[in-house]
């Protein structure tokens, strides 16, 4: 260790940093680019040029046996998508992106939209909904599973509660994810057990097993890179549509003016990103000595990235603090950066954005009570947000 090394006792698993982790963050980042928390001996990187540099340096930064904090979840996802490098990474992504182009989500749109459509009318004229249950957490299920062609009903059932617990598992061993084991389980023994006859035809997960027939994958990865995306796509989107509905409901006045000029749609969503990061942390191991800001991180470290820390970071972004949906911030880091940017966004934004627009042509204006935080490992979203005073558009 670099003597110069910034240290901390910071628990950033703690239920009082999940609740709200933005002071710690803060004071992470105010302390130094990369901070030794000796809470889990584990290397905090905390401002946006350092986390983005270490995204795109896969070399240094490597995935393997390391995305978690806990051996049990890093050797659980060994050879999925996620917990990947070159060159192998790069033929597990291109069978799962292959059936997420902009000309496969197109044939999946019209669908989508009419879905989101659908959820938010209905709690439009309730007068009063849910953000979460009724909303947030239903579409992704209905789409999703569609995607990857679930027949299932139990599946179905059951598919969001192992979304969470996958990424309740990615923290270190404490009772949150000793008790979430079990149930992420559910979702690895699901998966492993797979075949191609049980998904729709012309689905996506479908058609992971065709690229497994024609040589582009190890037949093996199938099951792996379907796991993948239900553990990582489910919760993000929930997440993300939560915390887009949070901020409208903070915010009227950004939520009129974004009434008033629908073309910030992209932009506010984006800002969404920025300002409400998706993870806590995401775990790399670094592969060399590296000098990162002065401080020697050495050989074998594991490493912390603190997306929330960066997006907030006064050095790269004014104001960070202040939540704007003019700003677009089209380079946050919410959805990660490099080699492992979030392969599924397209899907994820297309979902997101059907919400945002039937909102838009739907609410005039409405009023939120008080959040309910999820407190997870791992996941930065909601549990509940009640919507109410709806006014009609």
């Amino acid at each position: 260790m670099s003597p110069t090394a910034a240290t901390s006792d910071i628990n950033l698993w703690s239920d009082d940093n999940l609740s709200d982790p933005y002071p710690t963050f803060t004071k992470l980042r105010e302390q130094a680019a990369v901070v030794h928390l000796t809470e889990g001996d584990v290397w905090a990187l905390t401002r946006y040029d350092v986390i983005k540099n270490a995204l795109t340096d896969w070399e240094t930064f490597s995935s393997e046996k390391a995305i978690g904090f806990n051996d049990g979840v890093n050797e659980a996802l060994t050879g999925t998508t996620l917990a990947t490098d070159p060159p192998l990474h790069t033929a597990l992504r291109g069978a799962l992106t292959e059936n997420l182009t902009p000309k496969a989500l197109r044939e999946i749109k019209i669908d989508t939209e009419a879905k989101a459509e659908r959820l938010v009318v209905a709690g439009a004229e309730r007068g009063e909904f849910d953000a979460i249950t009724d909303l947030a957490a239903e579409l992704p299920l209905q789409v999703v599973v569609d995607v990857i062609g679930v027949k299932d009903t139990y599946v179905r059932e059951n598919i969001l509660n192992w979304g969470a617990a996958a990424f309740n598992v990615l923290g270190p061993m404490n009772a949150r994810t000793g008790m979430n084991f079990p149930i992420a389980g559910q979702l690895y023994e699901w998966c492993s057990q797979l075949t191609q006859d049980m998904l729709t035809e012309g689905s996506m997960g479908y058609a992971i097993f065709e690229s497994a027939k024609n040589g582009k994958i190890p037949a093996d990865s199938c099951t792996h890179i379907i796991h993948q995306y239900v553990a990582a796509g489910l919760d993000t989107t929930v997440a993300t549509i939560g915390n887009f509905i949070h901020r409208m409901g903070e915010n009227p006045e950004q939520y009129a003016m974004l009434r008033n000029d629908p073309e910030l749609a992209t932009s506010a969503l984006n800002e969404t990103l920025r300002y409400s990061a998706l993870m806590i942390t995401q775990g790399r191991r670094a592969t060399r000595d590296v000098d990162i800001d002065g401080t020697t991180v050495p050989k074998g470290a594991h490493i912390a990235i603190l997306f929330g820390a960066g997006n907030r970071d006064p050095r790269h972004y004014e104001n960070p603090d202040v939540f704007d949906i003019t700003r677009n911030p089209v380079d946050h880091l919410s959805f990660g950066y490099g080699t492992h940017m979030c392969a599924g966004q397209g899907l994820a934004r297309l979902q997101i954005n059907g919400v945002i627009a039937s909102m838009i042509k739907n609410i005039k204006s409405f009023s939120i009570g008080t959040p309910v935080r999820k407190i997870n490992n791992s996941s930065l979203a909601l549990d509940h947000l009640p919507v109410f005073d709806i006014v009609r558009a």
